[in-house]
Order: structure tokens, then sequence, then C-alpha cells
């Protein structure tokens, strides 16, 4: 399974966000893309129109990803918004989002999500 990782700039992503992820059972069962491990350009657009899943980070909120957002849904891709514990999360995802789960740290991320996913 193909999934896409979006989220804000607005956090410390690479250590509590894709570094959990990556050294998880779901980075062995799966392909998880994630939009700046690299300096590169990529055109999200593409690697979300040949996802199976994308997982939102949506404790902060983001002009770029809610685009990213809008791109998955109409190309009717399952959208999963994950959120921090106390986050206010916009009611607006209601519309997009499939699932949302609310974590408390790192590991919970990881299990949830590996629930919520296989």
């Amino acid at each position: 399974m193909e999934i896409y990782v979006a989220h804000s700039n607005s956090f410390d992503y690479k250590n509590e966000l894709y570094a959990p992820l990556r050294k998880s059972e779901l980075n062995i069962k799966h392909h998880i893309f994630f939009p700046h491990e690299t300096d590169e350009f990529v055109n999200t657009k593409e690697i979300i129109k040949k996802s199976d899943i994308i997982v939102a980070e949506v404790s902060y909120p983001a002009t770029g990803m809610g685009i990213e957002l809008g791109w998955a849904s109409d190309a009717n891709k399952r959208i999963v918004c994950i959120f921090r514990t106390g986050s206010k999360v916009s009611g607006s995802l209601k519309v997009v989002c499939d699932k949302f789960i609310e974590y408390s740290d790192a590991s919970d991320i990881v299990a949830k999500l590996s629930e919520a996913i296989s």
C-alpha cells in the first residue's frame, strides 16, 4: 500500500512524525512517502494520485496541506487525519476526512495508525 503523509511545517515533523513512522512496522509493510524527507522538489499532486491512503497530521493548520487534502478528496483517496490531544482541529476537515485519530505521543500515532490502516 502507498501512503502519503501530509502535514504542516509548524512543528518538528522529522522527529515527531517521520522518525517514528520510519522505525515502525508500517514502514516495513507499506511504502510511506514523506514530502519533506529530502530537499528535492516533488510533485505531490502526482504522488497523491498514485497513493492508496493519505495520512494528514492536522494539529497545526497549513494552507499547503489543505490544498493537498483537496487533491486527495478529488481523487477519491481515503484520508485519515491524526491530531495531538488538545489540538483544535478545523471543522471543515469533516468534509474530506474518512477517519480522525487522536494521539498523545509518537508511539500512540504508530499504534493507532497500524490499527486503522491494517
